[in-house]
């Protein structure tokens, strides 16, 4: 009798033990769900968007920042140098009215905008969420005098056979320049050849020269002039198979209407007398005409 309470004892107890281990099988279970949940449901940024941005003085700069399951938590903008809180969600805090946030409803976007750019706004932007702990996606902003300018039109025609000459000019005095052929730079040693760069320091900068000879058709496209420190300069390339279009002419005069060509011819044939006078009068309202 003793034995069998003694084994319905142990069995109770077993019983226990077994149903507390289900207990807290189902509570950390329980537990880690909640906290696979949480973890999906936290805030990140999609830093997709440079960390480096350089601008020009008086440009308009926009300082990226996309942030996921933002949720009902704030993002702000810092700047780092003073600490300075430049907006909260959609709203601005500063009385400087360069700044502005760009955000469109049910988006991910909370972008940093800049109006009229100077020197000073140099430096690093936070993008801040107010996580547990903050989290924050740093940008460094440049604000630069420098920049290239493309000597000439932004576009450039040429016949297929002849001399490609690009033009430079940057307002300081860079310590090289680079040009670039749509996205790969441009190599003097490749097997084409007849490629030249001429770059000299002038009293107000920098100018580089860019020359291709024996211009084919792919050497047609975006032609890109980058300066050491300072914002680059792109020119299009078009290199023609044949005569240049019309619209491309350097001769301002345009041909002669056809019509009226024809009805002075007919007054010529039909006024036989005085030929030579007739002639010179219709040649010279030819050339009035048609110029």
């Amino acid at each position: 009798m003793e034995t069998m309470t003694v084994v319905n004892l142990v069995k109770l107890v077993s019983f226990v033990l077994y149903v507390i281990c289900l207990v807290c099988d189902t509570v950390l279970a329980a537990a880690a769900i909640t906290n696979a949940a949480e973890i999906i449901e936290q805030p990140f940024f999609d830093d997709i968007s440079p960390r480096n941005v350089t601008t020009v003085v008086d440009d308009t700069v926009v300082l990226k920042c996309r942030v996921k399951n933002k949720g009902n938590r704030t993002v702000s903008w810092m700047r780092k140098r003073d600490l300075h809180i430049l907006t909260s969600n959609i709203y601005t805090y500063t009385g400087d009215q360069r700044f502005d946030v760009i955000h469109a409803p049910e988006s991910d976007d909370w972008d940093l905008k800049i109006e009229y750019a100077q020197q000073r706004d140099s430096g690093i932007y936070e993008c801040q969420v107010n996580t547990e702990p903050k989290i924050n996606l740093a940008v460094y902003l440049e604000v630069t005098a420098a920049r290239a300018r493309i000597m000439g039109s932004q576009e450039v025609h040429v016949k297929r056979g002849s001399t490609i000459s690009l033009s430079c000019a940057v307002n300081v005095h860079a310590s090289s320049v680079s040009w670039f052929h749509g996205s790969s730079v441009v190599d003097f040693d490749s097997a084409r050849g007849g490629i030249s760069l001429e770059t000299e320091k002038t009293e107000s900068g920098t100018s580089s020269r860019l020359m291709l000879t024996r211009a084919a058709l792919r050497d047609s496209g975006n032609y890109t002039c980058v300066p050491a420190g300072a914002v680059s300069a792109s020119v299009l390339v078009y290199v023609l198979n044949g005569e240049h279009p019309a619209a491309m002419q350097t001769s301002s005069s345009g041909p002669c209407p056809s019509n009226i060509a024809l009805i002075l011819l007919c007054i010529l044939s039909i006024c036989p007398c005085h030929r030579t006078t007739i002639s010179q009068t219709m040649s010279c309202i030819l050339t009035l005409i048609c110029r």
